[in-house]
């Protein structure tokens, strides 16, 4: 009895401990605002919000502020959890919410010290319209969270533009590989890595169109859901601020898209614009690095974060956060290692992708690209004129010639520390080619355009680490785009949905290799032999080779472009045998069959595969099926005819409601995505008339 007694004192002390932790913890919070105050502040805004009969927001205000905020109260509307989740990753706070998964992401953010440069930068950097377009965003989230209290995250409320701000700064440097990077110092980077993403982006002027026209495709390739997930809208101020295109969970700004004048599409590239430093340790002292013949001293703090272990219990853990002369050090198994990477100490990120929005020429266009605030990601241009143009863009650091800076750098060398970029106009662009064609599919700029108007390698630094690899869809746009000198609005449509693999393809090289591999007489190997050598390389739902090509495909395919295989293609090929014949009863069912596109109670053949221009990635499902989760989401076309006229037309994989599931916009676009076709954009107010399926004004009563 009397062991009872002492088991549930224990129990009791164990208890009350962490009762006394949990209230600490919540005690050390800043209290919550009160939800009144910012439902207040909304009555300062003057903001109409029509959603057209695919429910995609038309947001029209008087100033640039009342816009962006209608913007960020309509995109909360339809994926609040998402630009939550985005601040909290971005406040280095996800840990406390969900848990050690997000406590890799929350000490990267002290590591790459994105609240000492946006805390410092954000007025000086920043001019007041733009912070007045990132605070009213900001405004229109928490008129929202408001509203709607029981969708709040505690310690979210209330978002600021700085909030806004520092997701760019953080987030900025992924798109170009620094978490790859950062990977192979194997060290603990993990969280939650950007999934494979590519784009397509591709211009043709007047000269290559059979009825003068320009055209654009908007076609960037990213995840159907998540924090880099697109979302359509149209925005216009009357402060000549009018747009359309895609943003992500938490931008005020259209990042490509079109407004009246010109328009542009990114894609995701490659250059070499981060360097890891090999630091020399004191012995006697492990807090000193060794730089220019002198031990220095680290600068050191503590990164405290809290991290949900379970119910309301929260504990706060402390690692130390290391600086070097380069920028941020990691300690690792085999060394210590300073990275020093395009984008530091830089908050204006923002500042130019509003100053794009919102040029109306090309000089303007390019002004805005001059503040290189944007560390990579090619731009594809078009316009009413007829310009077209391609650029290779990065913060190109000016590096000592004669190095090596694909390896790792001697950290003891202060003169291979590098402070500056290379001027936008010495990196590699293309404009008005003879061609009149430009594209990108993230290959080399070396391929962007016709052969005769390429550029060249020995016109750049090797210092600038220019990529060279090229893609599928970079050799499909050659062979479809690139050999027609006369393309139509039918033909510029049908090669966007291409569905083939060329024959210089990572797929063509493996079959080689399968077709040149004797079987032994295995009887299975034979037959699949015989499929992929009549198998016509393409991936329409009905076609009978795709499937074994593709599953084999995904699993040898290299991980950097130019590697080698990540496994043997015969194995490959032998599991994804096994895949098929345990699931569809045959090496060749009809790609429908395992491709799938599934959405709420849809569930659908999907045409297209890995690296074709019709980009879909799946996920493979424990029944042999695979359900696309990334590739072509929002796609836009955008033409001007030969008079200048504007009109444009897009597709989004889901529909506008991306989160809520009984709203009839939550997969209403589905049908059309998968069918491949497209739906008008509205972008002018004659346009929108007569397809106005709601319309409301937020903060008013």
């Amino acid at each position: 009895m009397r062991i009872w007694k002492y088991a549930a004192a224990i129990v009791a002390l164990v208890l009350l401990a962490l009762a006394g932790i949990i209230a600490s913890d919540w005690l050390a919070q800043p209290p919550p605002p009160d939800p009144a105050l910012l439902i207040a502040k909304a009555a300062n805004y003057d903001v109409r919000i029509r959603r057209d009969s695919w429910g995609v927001p038309h947001i029209l205000g008087r100033t640039d502020a009342d816009v962006a905020f209608g913007l960020g109260f309509a995109h909360s509307e339809d994926d609040f959890a998402t630009i939550q989740e985005v601040a909290l990753a971005t406040r280095g706070q996800l840990a406390a919410s969900e848990g050690v998964k997000g406590a890799t992401t929350d000490y990267l953010v002290r590591l790459f010290r994105v609240w000492e440069t946006v805390n410092a930068r954000y007025e000086k950097d920043l001019p007041a319209d733009v912070r007045k377009v990132a605070e009213s965003y900001a405004d229109g989230v928490n008129y929202y969270a408001a509203l709607h209290p029981d969708k709040v995250t505690a310690g979210l409320l209330p978002l600021t533009g700085k909030d806004i701000v520092a997701g760019f700064v953080f987030k900025t440097p992924f798109f170009y590989g620094l978490d790859s990077m950062l990977r192979k110092l194997n060290t603990d980077t993990g969280g939650k890595p950007l999934p494979e993403i590519g784009s397509n982006g591709l211009a043709v002027g007047p000269l290559r169109s059979a009825d003068g026209a320009t055209r654009l495709l908007v076609n960037s390739h990213q995840p159907y859901e998540g924090p880099v997930s697109w979302y359509e809208v149209v925005l216009q101020s009357g402060e000549g601020w009018h747009v359309a295109g895609g943003l992500f969970p938490g931008s005020p700004v259209m990042l490509h898209g079109h407004n009246e004048h010109l328009g542009w599409a990114n894609t995701v590239n490659a250059p070499d614009l981060a360097d890891i430093y090999t630091l020399r340790i004191n012995p006697a002292n492990d807090n000193q690095y060794l730089l220019d013949g002198k031990w220095r001293d680290f600068e050191r703090s503590d990164a405290a974060i809290r991290v949900k272990l379970f119910g309301p219990l929260i504990w706060t853990f402390h690692r130390d956060v290391l600086y070097a002369a380069q920028g941020p050090v990691f300690k690792t198994d085999h060394g210590v290692f300073a990275v020093r990477y395009a984008g530091m100490n830089e908050v204006r990120q923002l500042l130019q992708y509003f100053r794009l929005n919102k040029a109306r020429t090309l000089d303007e266009w390019k002004t805005a690209m001059r503040l290189q605030a944007l560390p990579s990601i090619n731009y594809i241009y078009a316009d009413e004129k007829g310009n077209i143009g391609y650029v290779y863009n990065g913060q190109f650091p000016v590096r000592r010639e004669g190095i090596d800076w694909k390896g790792f750098i001697p950290g003891d060398r202060s003169d291979l520390i590098w402070h500056a970029y290379v001027p936008f106009d010495k990196i590699p662009q293309i404009w008005n080619p003879r061609s009149d064609f430009v594209f990108n599919s993230n290959n080399t700029p070396f391929q962007a355009t016709a052969p005769a108007d390429d550029l060249k390698p020995s016109d750049f630094s090797p210092t600038l680490g220019i990529q060279t690899d090229m893609t599928n869809r970079a050799w499909r746009a050659l062979e479809t785009f690139g050999a027609d000198t006369a393309i139509t609005a039918e033909k510029f449509r049908a090669y966007k949905f291409d569905l083939a693999y060329s024959v210089h393809s990572n797929i063509a090289r493996m079959i080689a290799e399968i077709l040149a591999t004797d079987p032994h007489g295995n009887e299975d190997l034979i037959a699949a032999q015989r499929i992929l050598r009549n198998w016509d390389r393409k991936t329409d739902i009905h076609d009978r080779g795709a499937a074994l090509a593709v599953l084999m495909g995904v699993r040898a395919a290299p991980e950097e472009p130019g590697g080698p295989w990540k496994e043997p293609p015969v194995l490959a090929l032998r599991q994804a045998m096994t895949i098929l014949k345990e699931h569809f009863g045959r090496l060749d069912p009809e790609w429908g069959d395992v491709n799938r596109f599934r959405r709420g109670k849809l569930d659908l053949p999907v045409d297209g595969g890995p690296d074709v221009y019709r980009a879909v990635y799946g996920k493979q499902r424990d029944d042999g099926t695979l359900t696309a989760v990334d590739g072509d989401t929002f796609i836009m076309f955008v033409t001007w005819d030969k008079n200048g006229k504007l009109s444009s037309q897009s597709i989004h994989q889901f529909g506008s409601a991306t989160l809520d599931a009984s709203s009839p916009h939550y997969a209403d676009q589905t049908p059309l995505f998968v069918a491949m076709k497209l739906k008008p954009v509205w972008f002018t107010e004659a346009e929108l008339k007569g397809h106005i399926e709601a319309d409301y004004r937020p903060g008013r009563r």
